[in-house]
């Protein structure tokens, strides 16, 4: 069993930054495919990037493609999420998930989820 622990969501202006973190627990992290979503008010949850076990490959959503980035460091049990140039649509709860392998396969294939953290884009 594995827990996830979002941090770093907040308020923060169109056009800014934000790095959004998750903490795990457990030994089977660093042998997994990891991953965040997002959930919007009235919407369902959605894709937003992955990133191989080892870092080697990173996959984007369409819609955040080019403004944010995945990362993960091993040693530390935690992957982040550097969201740059935020847009109002960016407004969501966002969730870290484990994958249920090493490499990502589908949105489908993850296993184990965070309880979130907030994001609030003003425009």
């Amino acid at each position: 069993q594995v827990q996830l622990v979002e941090s770093g969501g907040g308020l923060v202006q169109a056009g800014g930054s934000l790095r959004l973190s998750c903490a795990a627990s457990g030994r089977t992290f660093s042998n997994r495919a990891m991953g965040w979503f997002r959930q919007a008010p009235g919407k369902e949850r959605e894709f937003v990037a992955t990133i191989s076990w080892n870092g080697g490959t990173a996959i984007y959503a369409a819609a955040v493609k080019g403004r944010f980035t995945i990362s993960r460091d091993n040693t530390k049990n935690a992957i982040y999420l550097q969201m740059n140039k935020v847009k109002p649509e960016d407004t969501a709860v966002y969730y870290c998930a484990r994958g249920a392998s090493s490499d990502y396969t589908s949105p489908t294939d993850f296993d184990s989820w965070g309880q979130g953290t907030q994001v609030t884009v003003s425009s």
